[in-house]
């Protein structure tokens, strides 16, 4: 193949993926344009343009409420799972190696299983009894801790095999440092980036949960998902301003999680 040929061979195959790009684009760009206009009805582009739906939508108590407590949710959940795993994981790879085939097919077990069965059976343990959590954000921390750990398994597993974990413990006791020491002084800084890229994974996934939230608390401790779920028959364009700031919101975490992921690599 010439030049020629593999340059046209390469601007064909940009120009498919970006016409791809904003096709997908078109809903995304349309609802921002919706979530923006005065009034949209009968004609190919708004009336005017407002940021009336922003405004309306952040000075919403019942919305701040609803934000805040998926947030609290999210990062109770996330903290609950690193102070778990991380321990976890130093001592599988640095005393028990040989578990770590184990341990990936037990990691995966909460993906095994559909939230919708999953929910049901939650309801069944827990919402009666002497431990009642069901319509408390008790088991939705409980529920998202178990999302998040395969998400964070994976990502810090791959940050310990490129740390070469036996290799580094042994220097740390040969300079003197004890088993402990050595974890929190030494191993833990090198995870720092695998940790965060999972913790921000992590977040844009269980941020957007709704199947779990709308089962096993719904209104009563409303999240932000369950809140866009009650909201449906509201102004179109209101409900357009909701899900143009949830989508900024989880891109930038996203973004970050992407942009620590390459400075790592």
């Amino acid at each position: 193949m010439s030049r020629a040929d593999t340059t046209a061979s390469i601007l064909y195959h940009r120009v498919v993926v970006w016409l791809l790009f904003l096709i997908l684009l078109l809903p995304l760009a349309g609802t921002l344009l919706y979530s923006l206009s005065t009034s949209w009805s009968a004609t190919i582009l708004p009336d005017g343009l407002t940021f009336k739906w922003y405004f309306e939508l952040w000075g919403e108590p019942r919305f701040l409420k609803a934000f805040g407590q998926s947030l609290l949710i999210c990062f109770s959940a996330l903290f609950l799972a690193s102070i778990l795993i991380l321990p976890l994981l130093f001592v599988v790879h640095y005393h028990f190696p040989r578990l770590d085939g184990l341990m990936n097919i037990l990691i995966l077990l909460p993906f095994a299983m559909p939230p919708v069965v999953s929910s049901v059976g939650l309801l069944q343990v827990y919402g009666s009894g002497p431990v009642q959590l069901v319509g408390t954000p008790w088991i939705l921390i409980g529920c998202y801790f178990t999302i998040a750990l395969p998400f964070m398994y994976r990502a810090i597993t791959n940050n310990l095999h490129a740390i070469n974990l036996p290799d580094l413990m042994d220097a740390a006791h040969l300079l003197g440092a004890s088993t402990w020491k050595a974890a929190f002084l030494v191993v833990l800084p090198n995870l720092r980036k695998g940790l965060m890229v999972s913790l921000f994974l992590s977040f844009s996934f269980l941020f957007g949960e709704f199947v779990f939230a709308n089962m096993l608390v719904g209104t009563r401790y409303e999240t932000l998902q369950v809140y866009l779920n009650n909201m449906r028959n509201s102004s179109g364009h209101f409900n357009s301003a909701l899900v143009i700031s949830y989508f900024f919101f989880v891109l930038i975490f996203t973004w970050a999680a992407n942009r620590l992921n390459k400075d790592k690599s």
